[in-house]
């Protein structure tokens, strides 16, 4: 699966005729999300210059990818139509970079003619659950970020792709690969790095920033999260987080991308999970190593969703910590295994 020179075609008629071109990414944004956001509304424009371009997220750009160029040009969201100046009309078009479902823009509610059909948009994403909810929807669940989807469409459509854009495009490749270790890393992925690594992308910049700089409330954030990780019966690395933790850390939520894979790493588990509490919320997130466990059927069950081996979901509520303990009677002769379950809240 891949985008056709007909969608490609399709996605620049409404482009542009564009009066203003808004790029917005999901809330809570992850290397691949900022990456496509800011690489995509960069080669917007590049190729229309007579268009205003600009970049949107609910939530702030997490500080190590404020190296990327066009970071600190990232702002709220604007108001819906006839609501501002700067509000948003039929004539622009809206482009969706890495957003699974609208409710992960955070504006499904209050921005409902974002998602109504009045406003020409365009879907960018690579997530096998995506809706299509887009007036042109260029998803590709078979590529390993959006920003290799973003890649494609630049190549099918002969845009020139600069060394800021590339690094752009290269940091969210990287983000959604785990630096090229994940199991979703093939052939076609290592060509789109080669290809954007000839266009100047800055591989060791990405790299430092996302793999070798961490503040030090970061570090004490991760140390609690290992501190608490458990294995269950069923084969699962479990760790959680409160906001009493982000607290004493002072670490934001952002600082939480990253543990989950190293609470992957404990050997023969069946997957792993965080749980970190957020402002009323509860949210999960999902990893695995194996073929034989699909951890987005199990994001599914709490309406959440994702990616075989990589998903997440949110729920309203808290954590409540739970300890269970069992009792063995070693000295018991006739049943050397019995036990009895005792639990403490």
């Amino acid at each position: 699966m891949s985008i056709t020179n007909a969608d490609a075609t399709a996605a620049y008629d409404l482009l542009s005729h564009a009066r203003h071109i808004r790029c917005i990414c999901h809330r809570n944004p992850d290397g691949d999300a900022i990456g496509a956001l800011l690489g995509s509304g960069l080669l917007f424009e590049h190729a229309f210059p007579t268009a205003t371009v600009s970049f949107h997220c609910v939530d702030p750009i997490p500080e190590q990818f404020h190296f990327l160029p066009a970071a600190l040009r990232v702002t709220p969201v604007p108001l819906p139509p006839g609501e501002g100046p700067d509000a948003m009309r039929s004539d622009d078009v809206i482009v969706f970079l890495d957003i699974a479902e609208p409710k992960l823009t955070g504006l499904d509610r209050s921005h409902t003619r974002l998602f109504d059909g009045s406003i020409r948009t365009i879907n960018i994403d690579h997530h096998p659950d995506n809706p299509r909810y887009g007036t042109i929807n260029l998803v590709v669940s078979d590529f390993c970020s959006s920003c290799e989807v973003v890649a494609r469409l630049a190549e099918l459509l002969h845009w020139t792709i600069d060394a800021e854009i590339a690094t752009c495009l290269l940091t969210g490749v990287y983000t959604d690969t785990g630096g090229l270790l994940h199991s979703n890393t093939n052939a076609r992925v290592y060509r789109t790095v080669a290809y954007l690594l000839r266009q100047g992308a800055r591989r060791q910049h990405i790299v430092t920033a996302v793999y070798r700089t961490a503040d030090l409330s970061t570090l004490r954030l991760w140390g609690r999260v290992m501190e608490k990780v458990t294995v269950t019966e069923e084969g699962g690395a479990i760790s959680a987080v409160t906001e009493g933790d982000f607290r004493a850390t002072g670490a934001p939520y952002s600082a939480l991308t990253g543990a989950i894979d190293y609470v992957n790493a404990v050997p023969g588990m069946r997957f792993s999970l965080i749980l970190s509490e957020r402002q009323g919320k509860v949210k999960g997130s999902l990893r695995t190593l194996r073929d034989d466990v699909d951890v987005s059927a199990m994001a599914g069950k709490f309406s959440g969703g994702g990616h075989r081996k990589a998903a997440g979901f949110a729920l309203t509520g808290k954590l409540k910590p739970e300890m269970r303990w069992k009792v063995v009677d070693e000295g018991a002769s006739n049943n050397p295994e019995q036990a009895t379950d005792v639990s403490s809240h």
